[in-house]
């Protein structure tokens, strides 16, 4: 038998779930047990609905205001290539998840009640100084991404009931979001998941014939790309779109075989393509320059039973962002107080909730939507998503020895290991100087523009001003 296929049947035979039983795919089970459809998921299908859910969430509202500031052409490109240098950056830590599992099996490590995460991988492989960045960068980027989710919440309720403001509405949500302490792991998203695909692919596709039925506004200017600020920001905001795989690997260990994993992130981003191109385009080309003051495109688009059923769906959607973007804080958090083996929902949930409240006060203090998803993306997306994995990769296999007994080769599309060297290369030298270098330049100064505009702790960040009261007519002196 081969070292690949043993390396494999080790991982499948310890895959287990967060509550601590090793997770066969149901043949100790009833076949329609409800339980066991709706909540136990580790299928290649569950884990292709959770990278596609997990990727387009919010951002798909803030992709047209991109295209306003970089312009139709500039937009559907950097799409198109940031979405295959992610699912590349994503197969690359896939890689290196099977890796180091196949290592530390053989050193007769068990992981039972214990979920593998991205900055473990790191350690295992290349030691305590990778686990420290990684955790850091990982830990930051979750953190953030789950305050964006809570100010999208705010965002999009209050363009269905804007008697109350949207710092308000982020009080309501933040504590709505907190429930997410109960579902203990990714095995536990089968259902969310597959729902929150739906209901991303309904909102892509009623911004597309929304716009399209509306047709162009009157006078619409499609400058872009007028300004280096702008377009710098809006490319780093593609490329925050496309890296939502700060998640990979817990959503890898919840299969039932995680080697199936390889492709399902690039599967999932083509579908996300047919989603995220009409949309972004058919609102930029109704309302062009007009988004540029319009981060979330919800603002546009006339009010209707439709839209508001979006904004619905969206809103539904953005708890399980949240909760996807939380459960690996939950983990780590877990870890450090030494939770993480604990069996009861209940005490673990408790445990949790400490995560939640950073995230709720940061969401309250920086309201500012399309801004924050643009500096996340330059200062943090960069590295978590792009960077780290390629360096990462690099030095795993830059001897020999670990080539020749690695647990994965190139793929079939790469004729050598160093035709992989050269492409995770060509990713860290781009995303360094455009990601990180104009991106972090672009994004913060238009970050630093909000804060001083709008303050922090902004009520109604980019609420249209309230209708000026008539004046009251003094009666005529006689």
């Amino acid at each position: 038998m081969s070292t690949e296929k043993q390396s494999e049947e080790a991982i499948v035979s310890e895959t287990e779930h967060a509550g601590g039983k090793a997770e066969e795919p149901a043949e100790d089970q009833a076949i329609f047990s409800v339980k066991s459809m709706l909540w136990h998921g580790g299928s290649a299908w569950d884990a292709w609905f959770s990278c596609a859910s997990n990727q387009v969430a919010q951002v798909l509202l803030t992709l047209p205001y991109s295209f306003s500031q970089l312009g139709m052409l500039s937009g559907i490109v950097f799409q198109i290539f940031y979405g295959l240098m992610g699912s590349w950056t994503a197969y690359l830590i896939s890689v290196l998840y099977v890796e180091y599992r196949s290592r530390k099996e053989k050193e007769g490590v068990s992981f039972k009640n214990h979920v593998i995460q991205w900055f473990e991988v790191l350690d295992g492989l290349l030691g305590p100084y990778w686990k420290a960045v990684g955790l850091a960068f990982n830990c930051t980027f979750l953190l953030f991404g789950s305050v964006i989710q809570l100010i999208g919440c705010a965002s999009n309720i209050y363009y269905i009931n804007d008697h109350l403001d949207k710092r308000t509405w982020t009080y309501i949500f933040g504590a709505c979001c907190a429930t997410t302490v109960f579902i203990p792991s990714f095995h536990n998203y089968r259902i969310w998941s597959f729902l929150g695909l739906g209901m991303t692919t309904y909102t892509a596709w009623y911004m597309t014939i929304a716009s399209i039925v509306h047709g162009q506004v009157e006078g619409v200017q499609h400058s872009g790309p007028k300004k280096l600020v702008l377009y710098f920001t809006g490319a780093t905001n593609i490329l925050y779109t496309f890296g939502g795989h700060a998640v990979t690997v817990e959503i890898m260990h919840a299969m039932w075989k995680p080697r199936k994993f390889k492709h399902i992130y690039l599967m999932a981003t083509l579908y996300v393509f047919t989603l995220t191109l009409p949309s972004a385009t058919a609102v930029y080309w109704a309302f062009g320059d007009q988004l540029l003051n319009h981060s979330n495109a919800f603002s546009l688009l006339p009010r209707n039973r439709w839209r508001d059923a979006a904004v619905v769906l969206m809103l539904i959607h953005q708890f399980i962002t949240f909760g996807f973007a939380c459960t690996p804080l939950y983990f780590v958090w877990e870890k450090v107080i030494g939770m993480h083996d604990t069996k009861s929902i209940c005490l673990r949930a408790l445990a949790r909730l400490p995560v939640v409240i950073p995230i709720w006060f940061l969401a309250i203090i920086f309201p500012f939507f399309g801004p924050i998803n643009s500096a996340v993306g330059a200062l943090l997306v960069t590295f978590t998503v792009y960077v780290i994995p390629s360096l990462a990769h690099m030095l795993t296999y830059r001897k020999p020895a670990a080539r020749q007994n690695a647990a994965e080769k190139p793929p079939f599309f790469m004729p050598s290991w160093t035709a992989m060297y050269a492409v995770n290369t060509f990713i860290v030298i781009w995303v360094l100087v455009i990601g990180f270098g104009f991106g972090g330049w672009a994004s913060v100064t238009n970050f630093v523009k909000q804060v001083d505009t709008f303050g922090l702790f902004a009520k109604c960040y980019q609420c249209k001003p309230p209708a000026p009261a008539h004046p009251i007519v003094a009666p005529p002196h006689h």
